[in-house]
C-alpha cells in the first residue's frame, strides 16, 4: 500500500487528502522505531484497542520483536484475556526467558496451574536457563508438595536460593503446605532479608494459626531494625486479635500512627477488625471515623464489628450510612444483615432480605449466603422455613448441615436434629467437622441418648478431636446430663483446662446432680490453676448452690462475683438467686431481691418465685407472682399450671377452675408429661395415663405388685399431687399412671435384674413419684436414675441423692 501511494503526485490530492497523507507518513515513520511503538501500550485500555495495536505490530513487521510481543502478552493478561496472550506467545519464533516468564505468570494469575507447569516443562526442554523471575510463579503453581520440593532442588542447583524473591516464594510454598519448620529454615538461612521476606514468614505463621510464631518473628524483625510496612501490619493485626493480645495490638496501632500508615485502607480495615474482636467498639468506630477513604470492606468491617458484638441496632445504623454514600452491599454485607435481623427478632425484614438475595440470585452463586439465611430463620425460631430453604440450596457443604442441625438443637427439636445428622452421614462428600460434633452432641444430651453419644466419643478418640476444648466440653455436658457423672469427671481431667469453658461445664454437671459442695471445691481448684472465672461460671455455681440448698455459700458467690470480679449480675444470676432463696423457704428475701433488682424482672425471675411459692404452698405471694408473670409472658402455659397447682394443693378448687378457664380461653394447652427409659439400644417413651403400649398389662401388673410391697414397708400415697377433685381410689390409680411410674415399670420388666434404670422426664418429678421411687429402688435392689426438668435424682437402697430437696 505504501509504495502505491508514493507513485501518486502530491498535486493530485486535495488539501484534505494532503494533510491525511502527511499525518499517515508521519505516523509511519514514527512507528518504525521500537521505542515509539512502546508508548502506544499505555493507551490500550481495553481488548479492542489492544487488538488494533497488535494488528499494527503485524503490519509493521514487529510481531517477532520479542520485547514488544512479550509486552503484548502482559497487556492481554492485564485486560483478562489469557487466550490471546497464549496465541501471541505461540507466534513468537525465538522465545527468550522473559517471554516464558510472562506466559507462566499469566497462567498462574488465572489459577490455571496445570498449564503453567506444562510451560515450565517446555521451558526446560528448550535448554533455556531460568532466572530469579521464573521461580516465584512456578512455586505458586505447585499444587503438589512433591512438585514443590523438586522446584526447590532446582532453585538450589541453579544457585537462586539466596535471592530474596525466590526465598520468599519458597517460604510461601512451605507455609501453604503447613511445613513451617522448613519454611522457617529457608527464612533463617537467607543472608539478606527485605521486608517482603519478613512479611512472608509472618504470613506463613498466620495462615497456620500460629500466633506465637508470628509475634516471635515480628519481635525479631524489630530487633534487627527492620521497619514494618502496610503488609506487615495488615498481617499481624489479625494475629493479635486471635491471640487476644490487646497490648501488642495497641502498640502496633501507635506504630501505625507514628509512621503515617493509617492512611492505608487495608491497615485501617485490619484495625477495625482487631478492635471488634477485643470488643472495643468505640476504638473500632474511632478508626473508621478517621479514615479519609472508605471502601466496601471498611463498611462491612464496622457493620460486622457491631453485629458480632451483639449490638444490632448500631450495626443497622452503619448499614443505612453505607447506603447514603452510595455503596452497594455485597455478599458479606448481606451475611451480616441476616444476623442483625435475627438478633432483632425481626422476621418481616428478615424475609425482605431473603427476597433481596433471591432477586440477585446470590444463593446460586455462593453457598455462604444460603447458609446465612438458614441460620437466620433458625435463630428466628422458624425451622420450617429453615428446612425448606435448606432443601432448596443448589449446593450444600458441611456448614450447611451444621447450621440445620444446630438450628434444630437450639430450638429444642433434638429428635429432628438427630434425624438431620443421620441424613448428613449418608452424604458421601460431606465429612463431619468440629462444628458438627458441637451441634449434634447437645441433641443427644437433650434426649438422653447415651449410647449414641458414646459412639460419637469413640469416633472422636480416633482422630483426637475429643481433646478440642469445645468438643470435649459438649461431651462432658452429655455425660453429665445422661447421668454418667464419673465419666464426665474422668474426661474433664483428660483435656486442656486453660479456659473457663470446661470448668463451667463440669461445675454445672455437679450442680444438677446435687453435688453443690463438690462444685464449690472445683471452683476453688479452678482459681488455683489460674483460670479466670466469667459470668457463666457464676451461673453454674449459683445453680449448684440452689440445688443443694447452700444458701450462705450461694450468697457469698453472688457477692464476690460483683465485688472481686466486677461482673454485673444478669437476669440469669438473679434468677438463680431467687430460686436459691425460694427453694430454701426464704420467700420474703426472694421477693425483696426481685423488687430491688436494677433491671426489670423477666419471666424467668417471676417463674422462679412462683415455683418456690408452689413448693412452700404460699398462695398469696404465688398469686402476686403469677399476675406479674402473666404481664410479661402470658403465652407460657407452664405458669398457669404452676398457679393451678398452688390452688389445688391448698384445696382452692374454684381458683383451679378459674386459672384453667383463663388458659383455655387463650387457646393454651398444658404440655403433656412424658418419661423415656432406655432398654437395650431402644428408647421407649411413655405419656401419663398411657394404655396403648404392647406391654401395658405387664407394666400395670408389676406396678400393683410393687404398690403392695411398698405399703408393707410404710408407703402412704400423697394425694395432694393429684390435681383433680375425685375419689381416693381414683387418685391412687392416677398416681400409678404417671409417666415416670410407667417408665420404671417397663424398665424393670425389660432389663436384667439389679441393673440400673435410666429415666428422662420432661417435667419436674412429682413428690409422690419421688417417694415411691425410693421404695422401688429398695425393693428391686436397683439404682434408678431420673433426670427431670430441674436436676438428677439417683435412687439407691431407698435413698435419693437429692436428700428430698429439689
Amino acid at each position: 500500500m505504501l509504495p502505491l501511494l508514493n507513485l501518486v503526485p502530491v498535486s493530485k490530492f486535495s488539501s484534505f487528502h494532503q494533510r491525511a497523507y502527511q499525518c499517515f507518513s508521519s505516523a509511519t515513520s514514527f512507528l518504525q522505531k521500537d521505542t515509539n511503538f512502546s508508548t502506544l501500550f499505555n493507551s490500550c485500555v481495553n481488548v479492542n484497542l489492544t487488538k488494533q495495536l497488535h494488528a499494527l505490530l503485524i503490519v509493521f513487521g514487529k510481531s517477532q520483536n520479542v520485547v514488544l510481543s512479550t509486552k503484548l502478552i502482559n497487556l492481554y493478561v492485564t485486560l483478562g484475556d489469557i487466550s490471546l496472550s497464549r496465541s501471541t506467545f505461540n507466534h513468537i519464533n525465538k522465545k527468550n526467558i522473559y517471554s516464558w516468564n510472562s506466559i507462566i505468570s499469566a497462567y498462574v494469575r488465572f489459577g490455571r496451574y496445570n498449564e503453567a507447569m506444562n510451560c515450565v516443562n517446555q521451558l526446560f526442554s528448550n535448554d533455556l536457563r531460568p532466572d530469579f523471575y521464573t521461580f516465584p510463579p512456578i512455586l505458586k503453581a505447585c499444587v503438589d508438595f512433591d512438585d514443590g520440593k523438586k522446584v526447590h532442588c532446582c532453585v538450589f542447583k541453579m544457585g537462586f536460593e539466596n535471592d530474596v524473591f525466590v526465598a520468599a516464594s519458597l517460604i510461601h510454598l512451605y507455609s501453604r503446605f503447613r511445613v513451617l519448620d522448613v519454611a522457617y529454615k529457608v527464612f533463617v538461612d537467607m543472608p539478606v532479608r527485605d521486608v517482603g521476606s519478613w512479611n512472608a514468614m509472618i504470613s506463613g505463621f498466620c495462615q497456620n494459626g500460629d500466633a506465637a510464631g508470628a509475634l516471635g518473628v515480628l519481635n525479631r524483625m524489630k530487633c534487627e531494625g527492620m521497619e514494618m510496612d502496610t503488609v506487615t501490619v495488615s498481617s499481624i493485626l489479625p494475629v493479635c486479635a486471635q491471640s487476644e493480645d490487646s497490648v501488642n495490638g495497641v502498640l502496633i496501632h501507635l506504630y501505625v500512627l507514628k509512621h503515617g500508615l493509617d492512611t492505608d485502607v487495608f491497615v485501617s480495615n485490619a484495625l477495625i477488625n482487631m478492635y471488634s474482636k477485643f470488643g472495643r467498639l468505640r476504638d473500632a468506630e474511632r478508626v473508621f471515623d478517621q479514615m479519609e477513604v472508605r471502601d466496601l470492606v471498611s463498611w462491612n468491617s464496622i457493620i460486622a464489628a457491631y453485629e458480632q458484638n451483639d449490638d444490632p441496632k448500631t450495626a443497622l445504623r452503619f448499614f443505612k450510612g453505607m447506603q447514603l454514600v452510595g455503596i452497594q452491599p455485597d455478599l458479606l454485607t448481606v451475611v451480616s444483615l441476616t444476623s442483625i435481623f435475627s438478633q432483632l427478632s425481626d422476621q418481616r425484614v428478615g424475609r425482605s432480605i431473603h427476597g433481596f438475595i433471591m432477586r440477585h440470585e446470590w444463593i446460586e452463586k455462593d453457598v455462604v449466603i444460603g447458609n446465612a439465611l438458614v441460620n437466620m430463620y433458625a435463630k428466628l425460631g422458624d425451622m420450617n422455613c429453615a428446612h425448606t430453604l435448606f432443601d432448596q440450596l443448589p449446593r450444600k457443604d458441611v456448614i450447611s448441615w451444621n447450621t440445620l442441625i444446630t438450628g434444630y438443637t437450639q430450638n429444642g427439636l433434638a429428635s429432628e436434629s438427630i434425624d438431620a445428622y443421620n441424613m448428613m452421614e449418608e452424604c458421601i462428600n460431606i465429612v463431619p467437622n468440629q462444628g458438627t460434633w458441637v451441634s449434634i452432641i447437645p441433641a443427644y444430651s437433650h434426649v438422653g441418648a447415651l449410647q449414641q453419644g458414646m459412639k460419637i466419643h469413640g469416633r472422636l478418640i480416633k482422630n483426637s478431636l475429643y481433646l478440642d476444648v469445645f468438643v470435649a466440653t459438649c461431651l462432658i455436658d452429655m455425660y453429665g446430663k445422661c447421668g454418667k457423672l464419673e465419666d464426665a469427671m474422668s474426661l474433664f481431667y483428660e483435656i486442656p483446662r486453660e479456659t473457663s469453658v470446661p470448668w463451667n461445664a463440669i461445675i454445672s454437671s455437679l450442680g444438677v446432680h446435687g453435688h453443690g459442695e463438690e462444685a464449690l471445691q472445683l471452683f476453688k481448684d479452678m482459681l488455683a490453676e489460674g483460670v479466670e472465672a466469667d459470668h457463666i461460671t457464676f451461673v453454674s455455681l449459683l445453680s449448684a448452690c440452689s440445688h443443694s440448698g447452700l444458701v450462705d455459700e450461694g450468697q457469698n458467690c453472688f457477692d464476690i462475683m460483683q465485688k472481686k470480679y466486677g461482673i454485673e449480675p444478669s437476669l440469669k444470676h438473679y434468677g438463680c438467686m431467687v430460686d436459691l432463696l425460694g427453694r430454701a423457704g426464704y420467700l420474703k428475701k426472694a421477693y425483696d431481691l426481685v423488687r430491688n433488682m436494677p433491671v426489670k424482672p423477666d419471666a424467668s425471675i417471676w417463674g422462679a418465685l412462683l415455683s418456690a411459692c408452689r413448693i412452700h404452698g404460699n398462695a398469696e405471694l404465688g398469686t402476686l407472682a403469677s399476675e406479674r408473670l402473666l404481664e410479661v409472658d402470658s403465652e407460657n402455659v407452664g405458669y398457669y399450671v404452676l398457679l393451678s397447682n398452688i390452688y389445688a394443693n391448698t384445696g382452692k378448687w374454684e381458683g383451679v377452675v378459674k386459672v384453667r378457664s383463663l388458659a383455655r380461653d387463650r387457646g393454651l394447652r398444658k404440655t403433656p408429661g412424658w418419661s423415656s427409659v432406655v432398654a437395650g439400644s431402644k428408647v421407649e417413651v411413655f405419656y401419663t395415663g398411657n394404655q396403648t403400649h404392647p406391654k401395658y398389662a405387664e407394666m400395670y401388673r408389676e406396678l400393683r405388685v410393687l404398690s403392695a410391697k411398698m405399703k408393707n414397708l410404710g408407703y402412704v400415697p400423697d394425694y395432694s399431687f393429684v390435681l383433680q377433685d375425685v375419689e381416693e381410689d381414683e387418685k391412687e390409680q392416677i398416681l400409678n399412671s404417671h409417666s415416670e411410674r410407667l417408665a420404671i415399670a417397663f424398665g424393670i420388666i425389660s432389663t436384667p435384674p439389679k441393673s440400673p434404670i435410666r429415666i428422662f422426664k420432661n417435667l419436674r418429678v412429682c413428690g409422690d413419684c419421688h417417694n415411691a421411687t425410693k421404695y422401688i429402688s429398695r425393693i428391686t435392689e436397683r439404682e434408678i436414675i431420673v433426670r427431670d426438668s430441674n436436676r438428677f435424682h439417683h435412687f439407691k437402697d431407698g435413698i435419693c441423692s437429692c436428700g428430698d430437696y429439689w
